[in-house]
């Protein structure tokens, strides 16, 4: 039965993701915004568009809905007098996931989004309030499996390419698997596709995406996408993890016209870390997601311009700048290049491993894998931090994991407070001087051989996920000959990365060139030093610009 609009209800403020703005608050914003009347039936923003202005509800109610006007409509939540709309792409330029629809007739106060952006940048308490119901609608959305709809096999290469994308950009959508869901063949042939088209991906329920690339999904959602004659900027920082991200908030922040690329997400493998909780400001952990979407917002607050995905595939002197090579796409331009592409995990050296990979082995442990796990018994090779924070993680879910350590403790790659977080959880079990010798399965992982080495006893463990955390590689594949690497192919920087010049610590042979976090050769790898070493690249840049002039003039 259909609920009268006179009696629809509020939505309960869920963690604090619908607070209420005051009458001194909303004053505020009235200097700055536009009063209206709206009807019921009145549309204020759509799904699928980017929402322009921050409304703030002084009469009436407003629903957020999905798929609004389809088969498929669903009420997200109701907001009365006080509320304001809005998620996540109105600070950071997306479009949005909802549909904002007036229910009962009232008046409402609408302000530009730069105009708020502004308020929020001089008002710390204003854009921590916006700041946290953002990212909690953003996480509430995703819990509620809202967004646009990705069809296809689990077994599928193109479906795992996307699906990750997807839950690495913590893009709202909903995994529909043909080998369990029972109603996607039917919603395909009433699309008009064959199974042997998917993946596919459903936007604004009615626009069909067949086999996308992550490229072209990022900009039908209204992501920032590389874009030619751009000039030559100051400053290109080639890779969002958290040296990446403060080196962009920096430079920014400091006047320099500030490009960021990254080829997959922003946060690097930081973003794949369920809880960090040894991270200097925040007591009670965060997660690495959180951490890079705050970052990214306060990188895109002083004008630093985020572009995901983006590949570089080289990197060349030009005259007086140098050019970033962007696979499929134009190059960018700039004066100076901040290298943080840090590193993936290196791979296990068993038979069949590219045969599981993503269906069953697996290399972070984000949402996307918890809901994999469910009920399910994990087993994870690794005994650093990211191992032991992937245990914690998915302990919630699994049945049981268990952790395959090569040596015989952790006191030497573990942080301690994990060390005794991971003993005092129940579900987890340590095997010390064991690794994995073999994977098993047909179409997708069953279970491990493992082998101790130091008895040489086997034994099989049956599981459907093994999470991989071993170690890492550095991404610096796109430099070529360009800038010094060591033997393990890190990049080196200071006084031994170049037989002539001077070159500034952290800075490479190429004057103007730097290198920060992960990917740089002997960086301590953790979180907070990697911030630390972005911020400290941008006042050496200073002092290069100094020396050459380069600089363009900022803003």
């Amino acid at each position: 039965m259909t609920q009268s609009p006179t009696t629809l209800p509020e939505t309960p403020d869920l963690y604090g993701a619908y607070p209420r703005l005051d009458e001194r608050r909303i004053a505020d914003l009235s200097r700055c915004g536009g009063r209206r009347s709206v009807s019921p039936g009145e549309v204020l923003y759509r799904e699928g568009e980017p929402a322009g202005e921050f409304i703030v509800i002084l009469r009436g109610k407003v629903a957020m809905v999905e798929g609004y006007g389809g088969a498929e409509e669903r009420t997200i939540a109701v907001h009365g007098p006080g509320r304001f709309l809005g998620e996540l792409g109105l600070l950071t330029g997306q479009a949005g996931f909802l549909t904002a629809v007036v229910r009962e007739a009232g008046e409402i106060l609408a302000v530009r989004g730069d105009r708020v952006r502004t308020l929020v940048a001089g008002d710390p308490a204003f854009g921590d309030l916006i700041l946290r119901a953002y990212l909690t609608r953003r996480t509430l959305l995703i819990g509620m499996d809202a967004g646009f709809r990705i069809i296809g096999s689990r077994y599928s290469p193109d479906a795992r390419r996307l699906r990750e994308f997807a839950a690495r950009n913590r893009l709202p959508h909903r995994w529909i698997d043909l080998e369990e869901d029972d109603e996607a063949e039917a919603l395909l042939r009433q699309l008009g596709i064959s199974p042997q088209e998917t993946p596919v991906v459903i936007w604004r329920g009615d626009q069909v995406l067949r086999n996308p690339t992550v490229a072209t999904l990022a900009g039908t959602i209204g992501l920032p996408t590389p874009r030619p004659g751009d000039g030559v900027c100051d400053l290109i920082v080639v890779g969002a993890g958290p040296a990446g991200l403060a080196a962009s908030v920096y430079g920014a922040s400091e006047g320099l016209t500030t490009v960021v690329l990254d080829a997959i997400a922003a946060g690097g493998q930081a973003s794949t870390s369920s809880r960090i909780e040894n991270y200097l400001g925040f007591p009670s952990g965060i997660s690495g997601a959180e951490l890079a979407e705050r970052a990214v917002i306060q990188a895109t607050k002083f004008g630093a311009r985020l572009t995901v995905p983006a590949q570089a595939s080289g990197l060349e002197p030009g005259h007086g700048h140098y050019s970033v090579l962007v696979e499929g796409g134009p190059a960018v331009q700039g004066h100076a290049v901040l290298i943080a592409t840090g590193a993936h995990y290196r791979k296990l050296d068993v038979p069949d491993l590219e045969k599981y990979e993503g269906c069953g082995v697996y290399y972070a442990a984000t949402p996307f894998e918890l809901r994999m796990c469910r009920q399910t018994p994990v087993v994870i090779v690794g005994g650093g931090n990211s191992a032991g924070q992937a245990a914690l993680y998915l302990a919630r879910n699994a049945s049981s994991v268990r952790m395959l350590v090569r040596g015989g403790g952790l006191g030497e790659s573990m942080s301690r407070y994990l060390a005794d977080a991971i003993g005092r959880t129940p579900g987890i079990e340590i095997m010390f001087h064991t690794e994995v010798r073999e994977l098993l399965g047909d179409d997708s992982l069953r279970a491990v051989r493992a082998q101790n080495n130091r008895t040489a006893q086997f034994i099989e463990i049956e599981t459907n996920a093994l999470f991989v955390f071993i170690g890492a590689d550095p991404h610096t594949g796109w430099l070529a000959d360009i800038v010094a690497l060591d033997d393990r192919g890190f990049v080196i920087t200071g006084k031994g990365s170049s037989s002539h010049g001077d070159p500034l610590p952290l800075e490479t042979g190429r004057p103007g060139v730097f290198a920060v976090g992960d990917v740089r050769s002997g960086s301590i790898k953790r979180v907070a030093s990697a911030v630390g070493e972005g911020a400290m690249a941008v006042r050496l840049l200073h002092e290069r610009f100094t020396k050459t002039g380069n600089r363009q003039g900022g803003r």
